[in-house]
């Protein structure tokens, strides 16, 4: 997993870390000195740490003006013995929901497995996106089976359309316009 780095053929357009509004404002990486691991793997040093034990994030592009957010995850994501979804609603939605982001695409493909507690973070974000949505973008299949038999999908938009998405050859607005889109067709 130590190989596995965030997407960076963005980062000529967005570093979250020089983003005054981001939560991650001001953080440091090593390219050297790997901190983080998933149970007993470690993890590429450039990912971001948000709270999580086996839960982690970069926040690849953020359009204040056109207020979207692209975010991608790796790990474990457990709602059950961490409370993931606790910290990625208070310490990374809610302060980029503060500055106008109201439309999330999260890009799970390399998010391992899924352990659910109850929906009521989700059901929270989903309330205060107003007219915005929440995308899960590339999840694995049993991932999202578990996020369906959860109820989850009431409250994002995941399945279908989302699950292959080859969202890395694009720019983050193309990829934003093409979601947006679909998002569109779907509530018609």
């Amino acid at each position: 997993m130590h190989d596995i780095e965030p997407h960076y053929s963005w980062r000529h357009l967005y570093i979250a870390s020089e983003d005054e509004l981001s939560p991650f404002y001001g953080r440091e990486y090593s390219e050297f000195e790997f901190t983080h691991a998933v149970y007993n793997y470690v993890i590429h040093p450039q990912w971001d740490d948000f709270g999580s034990q086996t839960l982690f994030m970069k926040i690849l592009f953020a359009d204040y003006n056109e207020g979207y957010a692209i975010f991608e995850m790796i790990g474990e994501w457990n709602d059950c013995l961490n409370n993931d979804i606790m910290f990625l609603k208070r310490d990374i939605a809610d302060e980029l929901i503060h500055q106008g982001i109201n439309k999330f695409i999260i890009i799970g493909e390399n998010v391992l497995n899924f352990h659910a507690s109850d929906d009521s973070y989700y059901e929270e974000w989903f309330e205060d996106v107003d007219d915005g949505w929440i995308v899960f973008l590339n999840f694995r299949p049993h991932v999202i089976k578990e996020f369906k038999q959860y109820g989850i999908d009431y409250f994002v938009n995941m399945g279908g359309c989302f699950e292959n998405i080859n969202w890395s050859s694009q720019s983050p607005m193309q990829l934003f316009k093409l979601i947006e889109q679909e998002i569109q067709r779907r509530l018609n």
